[in-house]
């Protein structure tokens, strides 16, 4: 009789708790107004392609949420189409992100989760680096947030990757791109 009142009370657990889901592409895009809110080099506009993203882990339902790479690279390709600079398959610039590592908690009441993604970004006919950067984005979920551990580490996933993002669109519209000359305003 324990047995069976440990297994339905693991099982209650369980079902309360529910199954890990990755990150959503909504979750990890920066919205227009967000990615508005900057303003970018004239020859960026509408002229950057998305031309790899590499990384990221596809989410085990029954472990821990996870930052998906073909996910990721939707989220940003939102996020660039968001901030209209997002081109054609022929744009100038092509913008390649490596997602290298995301720290995440395994428990806890707040979880912190920060990615690290390599942005290079190069002039599609030279194959000359623009530049290239490696950004940490930290962000944190609490119990204010959702009371269910699983949920929370996906919406601190999301938010992690949305800060990367919007570090990374920060970084664009810094670059001042003129004539044989490509410098970056701090």
């Amino acid at each position: 009789m324990t047995y069976l009142r440990l297994l339905f009370a693991s099982a209650i657990i369980a079902l309360a708790t529910g199954c890990a889901s990755p990150a959503q592409i909504s979750g990890m895009s920066v919205t227009t107004d967000q990615a508005t809110a900057n303003t970018y080099d004239a020859k960026l506009q509408n002229n950057v392609q998305l031309s790899e993203v590499n990384g990221g882990d596809k989410t085990n339902p029954l472990w821990t949420s996870e930052i998906d790479g073909p996910d990721f690279r939707a989220a940003l390709e939102q996020s660039l189409a968001n901030a209209k600079l997002l081109g054609s398959t022929s744009a100038p610039y092509a913008l390649r992100a490596n997602l290298l590592r995301v720290d995440q908690p395994i428990f806890g009441l707040n979880f912190e989760v920060t990615s690290e993604v390599e942005y290079t970004l190069t002039e599609t006919t030279t194959n000359q680096v623009i530049f290239r950067e490696i950004i940490r984005a930290p962000y944190t979920a609490g119990l204010g947030d959702s009371v269910i551990g699983i949920k929370r580490l996906r919406l601190a996933n999301e938010g992690s990757a949305r800060a990367n993002i919007t570090t990374i669109l920060k970084r664009l519209s810094d670059l001042k791109i003129e004539a044989k000359q490509v410098s970056l305003m701090n």
